[in-house]
């Protein structure tokens, strides 16, 4: 495995990463979630991720009870929550110091943790003043129930905007984004965060595969068990078929097969070869898909300058570099 810091912060976090979304409490049994939990944590993975929001709290209590009966040291893993969907009454939802407080010490008790590692402001709220947000996140850094903070599915500016505030009232910043990218999802990896890895924003990056089509699995169809096939995510399936996907993938199978090698460990891949990568974040319904992806790092060193271009050739999707800032 290897590891990279997040970031300009110190931390070291294993280039290939575990998270629960969808799948914990919704698509695996319980068993499967301890073996999935095992084989990362064996294979060098020490970081994983959950939110308040998966399965309503249900996702953090089972990796809570999971890291609890492996008897993991504390010091070996690191492990995120992320704060925004709480519940439907007033101040269960959003940023306010109210919720991003009492989200924190909620989600302490279902990891059974004294402290989270990360701890992730899951949208902008709109709602509530970014000053407010901070100065939540500064004082749960001070009272050392969370030791970094970060945003998700922020826009560069925003996350600008809560760099000048920290500073101007010496206040702890941002560490860390978590942005979707894979080969559909650029824009805001390889564009609109640019500037910001220059100050040392590290990146915990979702969906590598993006929900699975990238696997091409479903090149000729959406099978039964698929996260498509779920109650109540119908919205998914729009977002993932897109039209001309699966041609791309068709395409990007050739990639694969001339490397030897998976559509699944390409796009992981893929997505690690990026230095602006702190972690990939994996997902896996069984051991077997994990398994599969904890290979991924053996492809990177094939993903070469002319690999790379008739990638980009098959996308067709590549942001202009450019800093408009």
């Amino acid at each position: 495995m290897e590891y990279r810091r997040l970031g300009n912060s110190g931390l070291q976090v294993s280039l290939l990463s575990f998270g629960s979304w969808i799948t914990f409490a919704k698509q695996v049994e319980d068993g499967t979630a301890v073996e999935c939990m095992k084989m990362a944590y064996d294979n060098g993975i020490n970081f994983f991720d959950n939110a308040e929001i998966y399965s309503r709290g249900a996702s953090e209590t089972l990796m809570g009870d999971i890291i609890h009966k492996l008897g993991w040291k504390r010091d070996t893993y690191v492990v995120s929550s992320k704060v925004f969907w709480g519940g439907k009454r007033p101040n269960q939802i959003g940023l306010s110091r109210k919720h991003v407080m009492e989200a924190c010490h909620a989600a302490l008790k279902r990891l059974r943790v004294d402290y989270l590692d990360l701890y992730f402001c899951h949208r902008p709220d709109p709602e509530t003043p970014i000053e407010e947000t901070v100065r939540a996140m500064d004082t749960l850094i001070k009272q050392g129930k969370i030791l970094y903070w970060g945003t998700s599915e922020w826009m560069g500016t925003q996350i600008m905007k809560a760099h000048y505030i920290a500073a101007k009232y010496n206040l702890t910043p941002p560490t860390m984004e978590q942005p979707q990218y894979n080969m559909f999802h650029r824009y805001r990896l390889e564009y609109d965060l640019l500037p910001l890895f220059d100050m040392g924003l590290g990146t915990t990056i979702w969906s590598p595969l993006a929900s699975g089509i990238l696997t091409g699995k479903y090149n000729n169809g959406i099978p039964e068990d698929s996260r498509l096939n779920l109650e109540g995510f119908a919205w998914l399936k729009k977002k993932v078929l897109k039209p001309g996907r699966i041609e791309k993938c068709i395409a990007l199978q050739g990639v694969a097969d001339d490397l030897g090698t998976s559509m699944a460990k390409l796009a992981v891949a893929w997505c690690a070869k990026n230095p602006n990568v702190s972690t990939v974040i994996l997902g896996a319904s069984k051991t077997s898909q994990l398994e599969e992806n904890l290979k991924a790092l053996e492809v990177v060193p094939l993903l070469t300058d002319d690999v790379m271009a008739r990638i980009d050739g098959i996308l067709g999707n590549k942001p202009d570099n450019i800093d408009y800032w």
